[in-house]
């Protein structure tokens, strides 16, 4: 069996698709799998290292407005529909999958014009333009966020599967408390912003670490490396109980030491936080596509799982209240873990692949 996968730009577009990937080979070890992608796009780096087959098209995102940007994204889209035919032509997939971005919307397209079963994932609940247009002529529809539904004109293509991410966060681990000093039977509020650090958090935090210094409330914050150097320096110093990190690299263990996380609201951020069924304050990054960050965490939220500062909130004295009335109400804690507990998708990548394999048996 012959399976193309697309989907990049972000890590919510690939992580999602080497996840359903690694589900594919197990149930099929013999198969062919190739990765399509951009030459510029994260997955250039991230899927070849996977040991993946990986190859290129040219694509670029689609503008809303008419200038002479929107006329060169047009033009390099025809290009890469024109090399998505060479490909599906050489290739001949028996299934094509895209999980988002706009380097899936040509190859997926490309597909289901020539009648291949095909299958896109959205990751957040303000599906992605690609998606939106996809959605109208591929076989199935997995979504992570019921309110994402809204975007879709065939209803009946719809499956909600959630987010798929590695097993291992959904896996109990034996925690090193000693690894990052922190002292047994003391509350942990877990903070970042995200892979690259989110600056107005960082400022933020400044109130909340005042506070908490030397106090029996463990403080774990990455402000990305971006801001690291800096940020320390204007500190001039810190508690033993605050411990500040340029990036949180064993990101499973901090998660299963916090009874408390502060930090954005990417896909793949709060799919990992429902794995380890943590409370959450969320912080979505008003700047994203849409606003989307913000209907993502509204979602969580209104479930029970989260409490939501947006940016225009955002102020010290707003977070370190939020932080309080949380982190030494442990009834309130537990019913939020039992929310984001019941948010959770172990089965994720199964039920797309479940999902897609069912497309193979129809043709």
């Amino acid at each position: 069996m012959k399976i193309i996968v697309s989907g990049g730009g972000t890590g919510g577009h690939i992580y999602p698709a080497l996840a359903v990937i690694e589900e594919i080979k197990k149930r099929d070890p013999q198969g062919e799998i190739l990765y399509i992608g951009t030459k510029k796009g994260l997955e250039a780096d991230i899927v070849p290292k996977a040991g993946i087959p990986f190859t290129t098209i040219d694509v670029m995102g689609l503008q809303r407005k008419l200038s002479l940007r929107s006329m060169k994204s047009l033009l390099v889209l025809l290009k890469g529909l024109r090399q998505s035919k060479k490909i599906i032509r050489q290739f001949k997939p028996d299934l094509v999958i895209g999980t988002g971005g706009f380097v899936s919307f040509p190859i997926v397209y490309k597909a289901a014009k020539y009648g291949i079963p095909t299958l896109i994932h959205e990751q957040n609940s303000v599906a992605g333009i690609s998606n939106r247009i996809l959605g109208k002529s591929v076989q199935k529809i997995a979504i992570t966020f019921p309110e994402s539904e809204r975007f879709f004109v065939n209803k009946e293509r719809i499956i909600q599967t959630g987010n798929p991410i590695r097993k291992d966060f959904f896996e109990k681990k034996q925690i090193q408390k000693e690894a990052y000093q922190i002292e047994d039977g003391r509350k942990v509020v877990l903070v970042f912003g995200g892979s690259n650090g989110h600056g107005e958090l960082n400022e933020a935090m400044r109130s909340v670490i005042e506070h908490y210094s030397d106090t029996d409330v463990e403080i774990i914050l990455g402000v990305g490396k971006r801001f690291y150097d800096a940020y320390m320096k204007s500190l001039g110093g810190v508690a033993k109980n605050i411990h500040i990190y340029p990036y949180l690299y064993d990101i499973i263990s901090v998660y299963q030491m916090a009874d408390l996380i502060v930090t954005s609201a990417g896909a793949i951020t709060l799919a990992e936080v429902a794995a380890c069924e943590l409370p959450a304050i969320l912080i979505p990054k008003a700047y994203t596509t849409e606003n989307h960050q913000e209907y993502n965490a509204r979602s969580v939220e209104k479930q029970k799982a989260a409490k939501v500062i947006t940016e225009a909130e955002l102020s010290g004295e707003n977070l370190l209240k939020t932080i309080d009335e949380l982190i030494h109400n442990d009834h309130k804690l537990e019913e939020m873990s039992q929310a984001a507990k019941k948010l959770a998708a172990p089965d994720a990548a199964v039920d797309i692949a479940d999902a897609a394999f069912s497309l193979l048996k129809k043709d």
